[in-house]
């Protein structure tokens, strides 16, 4: 049975994981202690993050709108997510985690411009 970290929940919305190689469906739940989210298909496969094991979260920001696509860096590796109200669940991010871990993420083609001037770069 899947339990709950949290104990106050500030945000319920529906969204996407990119953990497996097809994207996997169903809620978020942003709350007092950790982002949560758990698939539609099958509850026991959820993931969970403590506010404490985050690094890093951050996405593509272009003006003032901000991408669907999110990506959470943790010691445990990068997890890919995709909502809806992302814009939603970086402002509570922030509140949680404070500014400097809340990032904005390079876009494609800035990254691979980035790469074309570190190949051509001298050394």
């Amino acid at each position: 049975m899947a339990q709950s970290l949290n104990k106050v929940i500030d945000l319920q919305t529906t969204g996407t994981s990119y953990l497996s190689i097809s994207g996997k469906v169903g809620k978020f739940l942003v709350g007092d202690q950790a982002l949560e989210f758990y698939p539609d298909v099958n509850v026991e496969q959820y993931i969970q993050i403590p506010w404490s094991s985050i690094n890093q979260i951050g996405a593509n920001v272009n003006g003032r709108k901000i991408s669907r696509h999110f990506e959470v860096f943790t010691d445990q590796g990068k997890f890919l997510f995709a909502s809806k109200d992302s814009g939603a669940i970086l402002k509570i991010a922030r509140e949680k985690l404070g500014n400097d871990k809340v990032v904005k993420l390079p876009t494609l083609l800035q990254t691979i411009g980035q790469k074309f001037k570190n190949l051509f770069a001298k050394k």
